[in-house]
C-alpha cells in the first residue's frame, strides 16, 4: 500500500515493514515522512518519490553506489524500495537514518550564527563532499535545509553538520535519477553549469556550498526567484561578497563561487582551506584579530603604548564619542549594558555603560566572553533558547543575559572596526528601526574616530617642521 492512498489511515505500513507516521519534509519530488523500522523497532525517515518522477528501471546500480556510502557528516541510506499503488503506478522510496536536529535552513530563520560555526559546517560539509565525491557521487542539491545540525550531547563543544537527501545525487556512469528532460537541484542554489544544462561535477557541489555559507552570513538567498530569474542572475554576475568580511571569507567564497568550475577548490584543497578558516575564527576568540584575519602579535606592545607622546586631548574626543554612544544605545533599547569595543590604527578602545542596580558581574562583559564580534547585525531575542548562546555563563550566570543586538561599526571605505551592542536580562526583539538607529549611532561613533585620525595624522605632519627650529 502506497502513502498516497492510505491518508486516511493513521500509521500506514510501507512494503510490510515501515510504518509511517507523519510527513516532516515535502519538495516537488517526493514527501519525507518520520516512520519506525517494524523489523529493528527503531525510528527512521522514508522518502517516498511521487509516481513518475524517477525512473525505477534505471536507477538500481546508483541505489547501489549511495548505500555504500558511510560517512560521520552524511546521513545514510538504509534500505530502498518500490510499492504498486492500486492503478499500477510505481513509487520508489528511501529508508534513512532519522537524525533529530534543526536543518540550517530552520535555523537561519531563528538568528544569525557565529562566524566560527559558520566555519564548522562549512569544514563538515568539505569532509562529506570530500567523501562522496571520491566514490563518484555528486549530490547536486546541497542548500540549507539539506544540512542538518545535531547535538550528540556528552559535552561537545559544537553541533555537527550531516548531509542528507541523495534523492537526486548522480553517481559517475549511471543515468540520474530524476526523469529525462527535468532539471534537478534547487534553483536558488545551482551552479551556473547546472543552470546552462550543462555537464554536472563535484565542482557544482562546491558552488552550492559556497553559496550556502554566504547566506549564513547576509541571512538571504543570493539568486532568489523562479528557476529562470535565479538562473539568469547567476550567468550574468557573480555572488556578492560583503566587503566587511574578513578577508580569509572573502577569499574563500569567491573561490567557491567562481564560474569556472575548475577554478573551485575541491576535494581535500577545500577541506584544508575550511580547516584554515576554523582555525583562524577559533584563534579570534581568543586574541585581538585586525581586518584582515590575521591574530595580533601577543609581542607586540599594547596599542596604547604606541605613541605615548600623541597629545592627550586627541583621545578625549573619542572617549566622550564612545561614552556617549553607549548611554544612547542603552537609552533608546530602555537596556540596561551597553558596549562598545574599536580596534583604531593605533589602539583598541573599550566602552560600557552600566545601569544602577546591575549586578557588578556586568562590568567584565566584554566580547571575548560571550559575544564575538561579526561584520554583520546580530539579534538574539532570547539567549536562553539560542543553540549559540543557551550555554553561555552571560546567559546561565548571575546576570542571566537574555537579549542581544549588535551593530559592527564600519569606516567609510566600509572596513569594519569594532562592534556596538546592547544587553538586557529580557527577552525581547529588535524592529528594523531600532536596528537603523542602532547603525546610525555607530556611524556617529565612527565618524569621531575618524576625525581623530585625521587630527593625529595633521600633528604628526606638523611635528618636523615645529622641529627644524630648534637648535641646542
Amino acid at each position: 500500500m502506497t502513502p498516497t492512498e492510505d491518508t486516511e489511515s493513521a500509521a500506514p505500513l510501507l512494503d510490510g515493514r515501515y510504518r509511517l507516521e507523519h510527513a516532516i519534509g515535502q519538495g516537488g519530488m517526493s514527501v519525507v515522512y518520520r516512520g519506525i523500522d517494524e523489523s529493528l523497532h527503531r525510528p527512521v525517515a522514508v522518502k517516498v518519490f511521487h509516481a513518475g518522477t524517477v525512473d525505477i528501471a534505471r536507477q538500481e546500480a546508483e541505489l547501489g553506489v549511495l548505500a555504500s556510502l558511510e560517512h560521520h557528516n552524511l546521513v545514510s541510506l538504509l534500505d530502498t524500495g518500490v510499492v504498486t499503488g492500486r492503478d499500477g503506478t510505481h513509487q520508489r522510496y528511501l529508508v534513512m537514518a532519522l537524525v533529530v536536529g534543526q536543518d540550517l535552513e530552520e535555523r537561519l530563520s531563528v538568528g544569525p550564527l557565529a562566524s566560527r560555526h559558520i566555519a564548522e559546517i562549512g569544514y563538515d560539509m568539505a569532509e562529506a563532499l570530500h567523501y562522496i565525491h571520491s566514490h563518484g557521487v555528486v549530490h547536486r542539491d546541497i542548500k540549507p535545509s539539506n544540512i542538518l545540525l545535531v547535538d550528540y550531547g556528552h559535552d561537545s563543544d559544537r553541533a555537527r553538520a550531516r548531509l542528507t537527501d541523495f534523492g537526486i545525487a548522480l553517481a559517475a556512469g549511471v543515468e540520474r535519477m530524476t526523469a529525462d528532460g527535468v532539471t534537478t537541484g534547487t534553483a536558488a542554489y545551482l551552479s551556473p553549469e547546472q543552470a546552462r544544462g550543462g555537464d554536472v561535477g563535484a565542482p557544482s557541489d562546491v558552488y552550492s556550498l559556497g553559496l550556502v555559507l554566504l547566506q549564513c552570513f547576509t541571512r538571504r538567498r543570493e539568486f532568489p526567484g523562479s528557476l529562470v530569474e535565479s538562473a539568469v542572475a547567476r550567468l550574468s554576475r557573480d555572488p556578492v561578497v560583503p566587503e566587511p568580511l574578513p578577508e580569509h571569507w572573502k577569499h574563500l567564497l569567491r573561490a567557491m563561487t567562481a564560474q569556472d568550475p575548475s577554478a573551485r577548490p575541491a576535494g581535500a584543497e577545500l577541506v584544508t582551506m575550511l580547516r584554515d578558516v576554523v582555525m583562524t575564527e577559533t584563534a579570534g576568540t581568543d586574541h585581538v584579530v585586525d581586518m584582515t584575519g590575521a591574530a595580533a602579535d601577543p609581542a607586540a606592545p599594547p596599542l596604547s603604548e604606541v605613541d605615548s607622546a600623541r597629545p592627550a586631548t586627541l583621545d578625549t574626543l573619542p572617549d566622550e564619542a564612545l561614552q556617549r554612544t553607549t548611554a544612547m544605545a542603552a537609552r533608546l533599547f530602555d537596556a540596561p549594558i551597553a558596549l562598545v569595543e574599536v580596534l583604531d590604527e593605533d589602539r583598541a578602545w573599550s566602552q560600557s555603560y552600566i545601569a544602577e542596580g546591575v549586578d557588578d558581574a556586568a562590568r567584565s562583559i566584554n566580547f571575548g566572553n560571550g559575544f564575538a564580534p561579526v561584520a554583520v547585525p546580530v539579534v538574539i531575542p532570547d539567549g536562553s533558547i539560542h543553540p549559540d548562546m543557551q550555554h553561555s555563563p552571560l546567559v546561565t550566570g548571575a546576570l542571566g543575559i537574555r537579549f542581544y543586538v549588535s551593530v559592527p561599526l564600519v569606516r567609510h571605505d566600509g572596513v569594519p572596526i569594532g562592534t556596538l551592542a546592547v544587553l538586557d536580562t529580557k527577552p525581547r526583539q529588535a524592529t528594523e528601526a531600532d536596528l537603523a538607529n542602532l547603525h546610525d549611532l555607530a556611524a556617529l561613533a565612527v565618524t569621531q574616530l575618524e576625525i581623530r585620525q585625521e587630527s593625529l595624522r595633521t600633528t604628526s605632519d606638523s611635528l618636523p617642521v615645529a622641529q627644524e627650529g630648534v637648535r641646542p
